[in-house]
């Protein structure tokens, strides 16, 4: 069958299945094309998985429906399917999986469980070997992680476990993931990062903490991941952070602390570090002397400055409300300090360099 025949079966399947309620009889069974390779399901009269697949398929995609489990006969008939690469079933009230959803699916890559209501996996999840690399389980209501569900996904390249309720996370949860490139934890409930969280992630070049509640950083926790090239830190409770927090990587091309309660900040970059972008807005930043070497670094031609203008000074007294370009010309004269420096010379005293 010609590509343009394909689509034209995968957008009737798709046309199909959302037809409004009285077109239809209550929850009515799908049919399947003999021929699809690609089957698309959004109607919210379905709360069944489909059955019946060609052994070609290749990609299924139950969205937006009032499917909230997954029969023992439809994994019966996940598992007859050996070129499927994508199982997408986002946005719909599943509470559970079964414990075998990877067995035997030696060819899927994608698996996407966007915005339904799971509150655990099944351990046996991790049990079979699958060769999966975007696991997606943004939006749920996970309340933490287990590091067994990870322990036989080495191929995966993408995890997203971001908008659930994880207050905590384990020691080595990852270690297993080597080929990882990025990580999304954000917006969950986090206050602190255990120690070891990263490791095993040394090809990890993302990793977004975004709108969390961490209050503070150990010193190491970013040493097991020297690949990172993106950082997102933004809209936490961070007061403080550690001068050798980031002095590891040498690949960071973008940090972001926007949105936290920093008032100062002296840190040590790697050499590797030629450019960086950062965004420092909405810190309450106390402009003094002890900043200026910083803040001429930072205004400078290495780094890019986002949101600059909402970069601001709230002390001293007579720099408030300037931003921190303006507070540094101001620091200059008043303060009697060298010209600036990279932060990546820093001669950190023993309490700088163990510090949480």
């Amino acid at each position: 069958m010609s590509r343009m025949g394909c689509l034209g079966l995968t957008l009737m399947v798709a046309l199909l299945s959302s037809l409004p309620d009285c077109l239809e009889a209550p929850h009515p069974a799908v049919s399947i094309p003999s021929r699809v390779t690609h089957f698309v399901s959004t109607s919210p009269a379905h709360s069944s998985f489909p059955t019946s697949f060609p052994a070609d398929t290749l990609m299924i995609s139950v969205e937006f429906t009032n499917l909230s489990s997954i029969s023992p006969e439809a994994l019966q008939a996940l598992q007859k399917l050996p070129k499927l690469r994508e199982l997408h079933l986002s946005t719909n009230q599943l509470r559970s999986l079964p414990g075998g959803l990877f067995r035997d699916l030696r060819a899927l890559r994608v698996l996407d469980l966007t915005n339904n209501l799971l509150e655990d996996l099944p351990k046996e999840i991790g049990t079979s070997y699958s060769p999966l690399q975007h696991f997606v389980l943004n939006g749920n209501q996970l309340t933490a992680l287990e590091p067994e569900w990870f322990q036989t996904l080495g191929e995966l390249e993408w995890l997203d476990v971001s908008r659930n309720q994880l207050q905590a996370l384990p020691p080595n949860c990852f270690r297993n993931l080597s080929s990882l490139m990025s990580l999304d934890l954000s917006h969950n409930l986090l206050e602190g990062l255990a120690p070891e969280m990263l490791a095993g992630l040394s090809n990890l070049e993302r990793l977004n903490l975004e709108g969390n509640r961490l209050h503070s950083i150990a010193t190491h926790t970013f040493d097991p991941v020297p690949s990172l090239q993106y950082l997102f830190l933004q809209h936490n409770n961070l007061s403080l952070l550690p001068a050798a927090l980031f002095l590891g990587l040498g690949q960071l091309h973008h940090l972001d602390l926007s949105n936290n309660s920093l008032t100062s900040l002296a840190p040590c970059f790697s050499g590797q570090n030629l450019t960086l972008d950062m965004d420092l807005s909405g810190n309450p930043w106390a402009c003094d002397c002890g900043m200026l070497s910083f803040l001429q670094w930072v205004t400078g031609p290495s780094v890019s400055l986002y949101a600059s203008q909402s970069t601001l000074c709230v002390a001293p007294e007579n720099l408030k409300g300037l931003t921190v370009a303006a507070a540094k010309d101001k620091l200059i004269v008043s303060c009697s300090a060298g010209p600036a420096k990279h932060p990546d010379t820093c001669i950190l005293s023993p309490g700088d360099a163990s510090s949480a």
